[in-house]
This record gives C-alpha cells, structure tokens and sequence, in this order.
C-alpha cells in the first residue's frame, strides 16, 4: 500500500509538471589583467551593457569586436580566472537614486561606504541619460548664490549653468565649491539646492576631511557625496561623474533644484585613459582616446534648467579641472572650456599673495552673464570687474616705479580697497544680503578713507551693525532682491551711521 501511494505522489507530480525553458546567453572569459576581461560567446551584447561573472562580480562591456569584447570589470576582480563563465544581464549599469540617499556617501554604484547601514530606494536609474533636447529647456535666469562674494558679484552662475572652475593644484577650488554647497542651507530655506559632489580618484582622508567639514556646517543632510577614491579601480573613476549627474536629474526631473560637482574631470580623463590604452584602442593626442571630448560633452550636456512643462527643475554643473603650471590652453582644458557656459580661472600667484579666492578676473568670464544676478547685485557690482581688471593692468604698471598721475594713483587706491572686500576665508559663505552690502560699500566710495589693512575688519563690522541696528534693511533687500530708491537712501544712511561710531 505504501508502494502505492508514493507512485501515486509521483504521477500527480508529474501531471502538474510544467517545464519551463530559460535561454541564458553565456560566454567564457579567455584572458583577464588590469581590469579588463576579454570574453567570448556573446554575440547580442550591447554597449554599456552589465555582464555578470563569478562571485557576484559585474562588468561594463565597453569594447564590442566579431569575436570578442573587452569587459571593464567594476571592482575587484582576484578571483576571476581564464575559462570563468560570463552571463549576459540585458541591462544597462543602473545606479539608485531618490532622496534618501541625501545625507550619505556611496561609491560610484550607489553601495554606502559611510558605515551608516543600507540605503532603502525604491527607484534606480541608467547612468547613461540622453540629455534633454533643445524645446525641454528654459533659458537660465535664476541665480544660483554661491556665498562667494568675487562670484555672485562679477561671475554669477544661474540654476542650470555649467561653470568651470580651473587652476592648478592647491589653487583653492575644492574650497569654492564646498563654500557653495555650505551656502545653499542659508539660500535656500525650504527649497534648498540638492547637492552632489563627486570625488574622483582622490585620497580617501581627504574625502573624509571634507564630509566631516559639510557635518559640521549642516550641510550634509541635502548632500550625496560620490566617491571613487585613488585607490579605486580606474572603472569606478570612469563612471563615478555619470553616476552624479543621474542622481541630480532624479531631483531636476521631479521639478527641484539641483548641482553637481565634479571633483576633478583632469582625473576622470585620467582614468578613461587608463582604460582605453588597456582596451587597445588607438590613442591620439597626449594618448588620449578620440573620443574624450564626446566623454565630457555628454556628460555636462545632462545640465539644463527644464521649461515649465516638464517641471522646471534644473540640474547645475560645477566641473573641476586641474591645469599644470596655469596652462589653459592644454588638451583637456580647451576641451572643456569649449563645453561649459564659462569658467573661473584660479590663479597660483595670486593664491600665494594671499588673495583668496585667487580668481582671474581677466581670464574668468560666465556667458549667461548678469541675466543670473539680482537686480541688487547687477546695479551695485555692475562696474565691479572692469575695475578690478584696471586696478590688476595699473599695479603690473606701477611696479616699474614711474611717478604716477593723481587719476591713476586714485585707481590704484579704489583697487587696492575693492582687492580687500572681495577677500573671504574658507567655509564663511556669506547670504546674498550681507553681500549686497560691502559691494555697495566699496563701490561707493565709503572705502576712501579706510586705510587698506583694515578694509577686511570695517566690512566685517558694517555688517554687523547694521545686523543690530538696521536689520530691516536685510529683510527688505531679501523680500525684494532689489535696491529701490528707498532701501539705497536707508543704506546709505546706515553706512554714515556706522563711519561716525566707529573708531577705525
């Protein structure tokens, strides 16, 4: 009888046997070094397209050949061996995005390095987008204060720009940028900018220096951090830029603000490099690939500020590039001038005499222009950096020692002074209102009889006093963003105040 049952149990189990068919497409790795696997047996495999391999390794099928394709594997890859099977995934890499990675670090695959626990999204994203078309945009036209007063004051960059920053190495541009991050908490309010940086290939306590500072000023709680740091493989320096920017246009195409840094694109050409002279491909100017100006167009094309039907969010880009010995004209910094909406230049020189930060007025220019300024900022800072490019000819003059005419002796001294207002520490970005002020100070004359020493410390406790005494004029210059007749009389008043009280 039990004889019986068990057969019966089988002929049920076979009854209800369905046999379902899986195709996998699987082909063999035939060699493996540096981070490059070469692969057999994938005939259908597209582009950018994820191939699985052992231990739960991926790669990015970037080289697609008759017989074979070259696989940058993403990550360590000491366990794969020649012979090891490789699996089609039929999709493209994907990273997560959404707002709770806001607050966190994530290596260029969205995995947290910041020992804080998983990241729970619901939503993942390609890390290849098309950028938006010509009719999806907007024209830029609302400022993006970064608290730099030199910037909101002579470059102003609006939501959607991109603005390079240029210099070489410890020219202060990781600085700028996180002193405009820092500044998006006191702009913003509730509609605070989200902000990514991207750290491409750089030591890792220097990234950990720089959260620990975004921590301490607030700022990291409307900030993902993307680190692919120098001891990554080349492939994760490779995609960490597009894995931002995808991050961003999470935020940009559900109608928010949004901008992305990238820390540096001289590191990410680096690495593309690197991987392209491992792949085989032809090399060509300083071995550089043919297609490394199509690598950062695509990828800073992806800025835009949307039209109004498409939720008018906006997507800003901030790329980093290091130059050597100031050389602008190099391969890769032609190369991404020519992308971007403007650059600012930081200059060694100046950093060293203690002008920070060292902008070159001369060589720093943003094509969107005053149209991304307040009307505050465009009346009061209008006349500001033909000025300073007079002062900056008139001191390289004056050096000879040539005795000096009253008129060009004045021009010195409005320069000198105008030098000193635009000099700002580190991690003190200042709201746009107190801005407002000591530009207007300098460019009124109110700065005339205040010896040059002690510009810095006049500005600082003008802005005090007038924080104690006439704080209306904060607000009204918030509410409005402008300086009516009205709120010009009450500053200049203020000011005059303030001269006769202070003991300087």
């Amino acid at each position: 009888m039990k004889h019986e049952e068990i057969i019966k149990t089988l002929k049920d189990q076979i009854d209800k046997f369905e046999g379902k068919t899986q195709i996998e497409s699987v082909g063999r790795v035939i060699s493996i070094s540096d981070g490059i696997a070469e692969i057999v047996g994938l005939p259908d495999t597209v582009a950018s397209e994820m191939i699985e391999l052992p231990g739960n390794t991926f790669g990015l099928a970037l080289n697609l050949q008759q017989n074979k394709m070259g696989v940058v594997i993403l990550g360590s890859y000491d366990h794969i061996k020649e012979g090891d099977i490789a699996k089609r995934t039929g999709r493209l890499l994907s990273v997560p995005v959404g707002g709770e990675l806001l607050g966190r670090v994530v290596d260029p695959l969205g995995i947290p390095v910041d020992g804080k626990g998983p990241i729970n999204t619901k939503l993942t994203m390609p890390i290849e987008q098309d950028a938006p078309g010509v009719l999806d945009r907007e024209s830029v036209k609302t400022p993006l204060h970064t608290g730099i007063k030199a910037i909101d004051g002579m470059i102003p960059i609006g939501r959607g720009q991109r603005e390079l920053i240029i210099g070489d190495r410890q020219s202060g541009k990781t600085s700028l940028v996180i002193d405009a991050i820092i500044n998006q908490k006191q702009d913003g309010g509730k509609n605070t900018v989200r902000c990514i940086y991207v750290a491409i290939g750089q030591r890792k306590a220097t990234t950990a220096r720089l959260v620990k500072e975004l921590e301490d000023a607030g700022a990291l709680e409307y900030t993902v951090v993307v680190v692919a740091s120098s001891s990554d493989p080349a492939s994760l320096s490779y995609i960490a830029p597009y894995t931002g920017s995808t991050i961003g246009e999470y935020f940009r195409d559900n109608g928010q603000d949004a901008l992305v840094i990238y820390d540096d694109l001289s590191k990410h050409a680096w690495a593309y490099r690197q991987i392209s002279l491992l792949l085989r491909r032809p090399p060509g100017r300083e071995a550089y690939p043919g297609d490394i100006f199509y690598l950062h167009s695509r990828l800073l094309e992806r800025a835009a500020r949307l039209s109004k039907e498409k939720g008018s969010g906006s997507l800003t880009a901030l790329p980093i590039i290091e130059t050597q010995a100031g050389d602008i004209s190099a391969y890769i910094p032609t190369n991404v001038i020519s992308i971007t909406d403007g650059q600012i230049f930081l200059e060694s020189r100046l950093f060293y005499q203690g002008i920070r930060p060292a902008i070159n007025v001369g060589l720093s220019v943003s094509r969107v222009g005053s149209s991304a300024q307040t009307k505050a900022m465009k009346k009061i800072a209008g006349k500001l950096r033909l000025e300073l490019a007079q002062y900056r000819d008139l001191e390289a003059f004056a050096q000879f020692g040539q005795d000096l005419d009253p008129e060009t002796l004045n021009v010195l001294e409005r320069g000198r002074r105008l030098t000193e207002t635009l000099k700002q520490p580190n991690l003190e970005p200042l709201p746009f209102e107190e801005q407002v002020v000591q530009i207007f100070a300098a460019t009124q004359g109110y700065l005339a009889d205040v010896p040059v020493s002690k510009v810095g410390e006049f500005q600082k406790k003008l802005v005090e006093y007038i924080h104690n005494f006439e704080d209306k004029i904060y607000a009204e210059l918030r509410e409005k963003r402008e300086i009516t007749e009205e709120i010009e009389k009450q500053l200049r008043q203020a000011i005059e105040k303030f001269k006769k009280t202070n003991t300087n």
